[in-house]
């Protein structure tokens, strides 16, 4: 099968995992790196053995000819970047949060879909192994095919400091929305991957850290149209005790109409069916790259899906449920009342 040809912009804290994964995966190259800097794209070009750097990203989508692009900035430039790749015909992978708005959310999407470009969201919790493996044990009807409810606890504590988030990503200190706009987006997507559509929320959202703009605490109900109810409970300025907080980024709960499947913050995945004990299930993840090497698993699907030309699963125009989801909880926290999205 062809090797795929692809160029990438930005060279933020976060793109390190995703130049690692493409270096790992034999059907890809990577050829050129683009930054604002050009000593920032030199910098990753030597860092991850990519032939070319640009401080230009349309010039390089025309020198190149590339495949597909990997967008790896934040969400104001997301636009500008996926307009440009259409304009030259290059296919997308564009890292969330989608677009700063719903509005502008959409318009992208529709210029998709007017273009015959295809683009996917680096939406990668849904791809992380033990959310696979739950998603194979619901289909599996193991804890019964009526779920109850869904019920997950993140404490990252990488936000209480007075320079909280200035060694990783210290633009979150400005931005005004935070743990649902950048970090929430993932749950909720998650918990559609797991229980389907959302008809209602309920949230409460709180700035804990007085030296950031955005919010850190959440406390959000959710109701599924399977009849599910779910709940996260989140903040970035409480620790956790396990030994790598980043692994799961949280624990889950699921009762269901036969038992209950847990999962830890270690990736282990307990299983306890009613009137029986809790007992481990085996099943294998690599503590490598990125949260169980998630980025690898997206990226992956991406490429899979690029050359059968079967549908992402985080196509851009179905990612924007996810962001109707996401406004509703903010608009909820405003009019302190249950949303339906």
């Amino acid at each position: 099968m062809k090797k795929l040809r692809g160029v990438a912009v930005g060279t933020g804290y976060f793109s390190q995992f995703q130049y690692e994964a493409w270096n790992r995966m034999e059907n890809v190259e990577i050829v050129a790196v683009s930054s604002r800097r050009m000593e920032k794209a030199q910098a990753i070009c030597n860092q991850f053995n990519i032939p070319n750097a640009y401080d230009s990203f349309e010039q390089m989508l025309i020198d190149e000819k590339p495949d597909f692009v990997d967008i790896i900035t934040p969400p104001e430039t997301h636009s500008l970047f996926c307009n440009i790749a259409i304009k030259h015909g290059v296919d997308i992978i564009c890292q969330k949060p989608l677009a700063p708005t719903y509005t502008e959310s959409v318009a992208l999407a529709k210029a998709i879909k007017d273009s015959g470009v295809r683009m996917m969201v680096h939406e990668n919790f849904r791809f992380q192994p033990w959310h696979r493996e739950i998603k194979k044990l619901l289909d599996a009807n193991v804890i019964g095919d009526k779920i109850h409810s869904i019920n997950l606890r993140m404490r990252m504590g990488d936000g209480w400091q007075e320079d909280a988030y200035m060694n990783r990503q210290p633009y979150f200190r400005e931005m005004p929305q935070l743990l649902i706009y950048e970090t929430g987006v993932h749950f909720i997507d998650v918990f559609r991957y797991l229980m389907g559509d959302v008809t209602q929320v309920y949230g409460k959202l709180k700035t804990l850290n007085s030296n950031i703009k955005g919010e850190d605490f959440a406390w959000v109900q959710f109701e599924f149209k399977n009849g599910t109810l779910g709940f996260l409970d989140a903040n970035r300025f409480n620790e956790n005790t396990s030994e790598d907080p980043r692994l799961t980024f949280g624990n889950i709960c699921l009762d269901g109409n036969k038992g209950t499947i847990r999962l830890f913050d270690d990736g282990t995945i307990t299983i306890q069916k009613l009137g029986e004990k809790e007992v481990r299930h085996n099943y294998t993840f690599h503590k490598i790259n990125f949260a169980g090497d998630c980025v690898y698993n997206t990226q992956k699907h991406f490429i899979e899906c690029l050359q059968s030309r079967e549908p992402f699963e985080t196509d851009v125009e179905a990612y924007l449920d996810n962001i109707i989801v996401q406004d509703a909880i903010y608009k909820s926290n405003q009019e302190g009342v249950p949303i339906a999205p």
